[in-house]
C-alpha cells in the first residue's frame, strides 16, 4: 500500500506505442516522452513480446492498419493475458467509420483517436485514461489490503479461540485422570457425528460448515467441571454411594459457570465458547428426559450436547476406568444401539452406526498407552488408599 499511486500521479507512467510506420513512432514518441517512460514496438507481434515480458505497461496507444498481426488481434491477445488484461487500449487509426469504432471498443479498448492525430486531444485523453487507471488500480490495492486484513484478524481470532480452549483443557487434564487421550477421542468422534448429520433437515441448522470446527475446538470442555470435584470422588475405584454420586452431578453446572465466567472476561456478542458451554452442561441429559442436571428430553437438549453424549459414552465403554475394565467393542456398540431413543437421540445413533468403523479407527489412534494407565491407577491409589492404610 505504501507504494501505490494516487489517483491523480500520472507522472512517469509507462507507454507502449504500437505502430508500422517509424514516422509516427516517432511522432508520437517526442509527444509522450516528457512525461512519461515510452516504450515503441513497430509490429503487432513485437508488442505481444513486450507486453508478455512480465512488465507491462500502464496504457498502450495502438495502431489498427498493420501488416501481419493487425491491431485488433492484438487487442484480442492482451486480453487473453492475465498480466495485462487490465491495461488500457486506446486505438490509433486512419479508418473513420463509425463500424470500425464499434469493433474497437466492444474488444476492449478504452478510446478511439483518429489520425493525424492532435496532440493536444491525444495529451488530454492519455491523461485522463491513465488517471482512470490509477483510481482503479489504488482501489483494488486497497481492496487487497482490506481482504489481508480481514483474513489476518480471522487468524488472530481462531488463535485466541484455540488458546482460551486449550488452557481450559489442560486445567481439566490436571484434575481429571480419563481426561488425555479420552477428550482426544471424544472430539474426533463428536467431529465425524457432525460431518455425517450436517445435511440431515433436524440438524443442517446447528451443525453448519462455521459449527463443526468450533464444535471438535470445545469437545475437550465438557468435563471441566470436574476440576471442582473432590479426589475422594473423582479418583475412587469402585462405585459412588449416592451422596457421592449427588456431588459428582454438581460437574455440569460447575463447567457450566467456569465457562460463563470465560466468556465475561472475552466481552464478545456471540462468544465461540457457546457450544463448550452446552457441551458441559448438557452432555448427561438423556433422549428420554432421565438425565441430568435439568432431565431435558428429546429436542430440548442442544444439538452439540447429543453429539457429546453419545460420543462421551462410547468412549467411557471401551476405556478402562479406575472403577472398571473396557468393554469389548461388540458390547460397547451393542450397549449404545440399546440406548436409541431412551439415552441417545435416536439420528445420532444411526450416524454412529453408520460410522462404526471410523470410530474404531479413532480409538485406536488415540489409545490409551500402557503408561498412561499405571499413571491413572498410581494416582488413585494414591488419593483413595485402602481402609488398613488410612489409619
Amino acid at each position: 500500500m505504501a507504494n501505490t499511486p494516487t489517483p491523480t500521479d500520472d507522472a512517469r507512467r509507462t507507454i507502449l506505442v504500437v505502430d508500422d510506420t517509424a514516422d509516427n513512432l516517432t511522432l508520437l514518441s517526442d509527444l509522450l516522452k516528457d512525461t512519461y517512460r515510452v516504450k515503441v514496438a513497430n509490429s503487432g507481434e513485437k508488442a505481444l513480446r513486450i507486453l508478455s515480458s512480465g512488465s507491462p505497461p500502464d496504457l498502450v496507444l495502438l495502431d489498427i492498419m498493420m501488416p501481419g498481426m493487425d491491431g485488433y488481434t492484438v487487442l484480442r491477445r492482451l486480453k487473453e493475458l492475465p498480466g495485462t488484461a487490465d491495461v488500457p487500449v486506446i486505438f490509433l487509426t486512419a479508418l473513420s467509420e463509425e463500424d470500425d469504432e464499434r469493433i474497437g471498443l466492444e474488444l476492449g479498448a478504452v478510446d478511439y483517436i483518429t489520425k493525424p492525430v492532435s496532440p493536444s486531444i491525444m495529451l488530454a485523453r492519455v491523461r485522463t485514461h491513465l488517471q482512470v487507471k490509477a483510481a482503479r488500480d489504488f482501489l483494488k490495492d486497497k481492496n487487497e489490503f482490506l481482504e489481508d486484513e480481514v483474513a489476518r484478524r480471522m487468524r488472530e481470532l481462531a488463535a485466541v479461540q484455540d488458546v482460551t480452549i486449550m488452557a481450559m483443557a489442560s486445567l481439566a487434564e490436571t484434575r481429571d485422570n480419563e481426561t488425555g487421550n479420552h477428550i482426544r477421542r471424544t472430539q474426533h468422534y463428536v467431529k465425524v457425528l457432525a460431518q455425517h448429520l450436517s445435511g440431515h433437515p433436524r440438524f443442517s441448522a446447528a451443525l453448519t460448515p462455521e459449527d463443526i470446527p468450533l464444535l471438535f475446538k470445545s469437545a475437550p470442555l465438557h468435563d471441566i467441571g470436574k476440576v471442582g470435584i473432590a479426589d475422594r470422588i473423582l479418583l475412587k475405584p469402585g462405585k459412588l454411594t449416592p451422596e457421592e454420586f449427588e456431588d459428582m452431578k454438581r460437574h455440569p453446572g460447575l463447567g457450566r459457570a467456569a465457562i460463563i465466567a470465560a466468556e465475561k472476561q472475552l466481552d464478545t456478542p456471540v462468544s465461540f465458547l457457546r457450544h463448550a458451554r452446552e457441551i458441559a452442561y448438557c452432555h448427561h441429559e438423556k433422549w428420554d428426559g432421565s438425565g441430568y442436571p435439568q432431565g431435558l428430553s428429546g429436542d430440548e437438549i442442544p444439538v452439540s450436547a447429543r453429539l457429546m453424549a453419545l460420543a462421551d459414552v462410547f468412549d467411557a465403554l471401551i476405556s478402562r476406568r479406575v472403577y472398571k475394565p473396557p468393554f469389548n467393542m461388540e458390547k460397547s456398540v451393542e450397549i449404545i444401539r440399546q440406548g436409541r431413543g431412551s439415552h441417545f437421540d435416536p439420528d445420532v445413533v444411526d450416524a454412529f452406526l453408520a460410522n462404526l468403523q471410523t470410530f474404531r479407527n479413532i480409538a485406536d489412534r488415540y489409545a490409551d498407552s500402557e503408561e498412561t494407565l499405571k499413571e491413572s491407577r498410581s494416582r488413585s491409589e494414591k488419593d483413595n488408599p485402602p481402609p488398613d492404610a488410612q489409619g
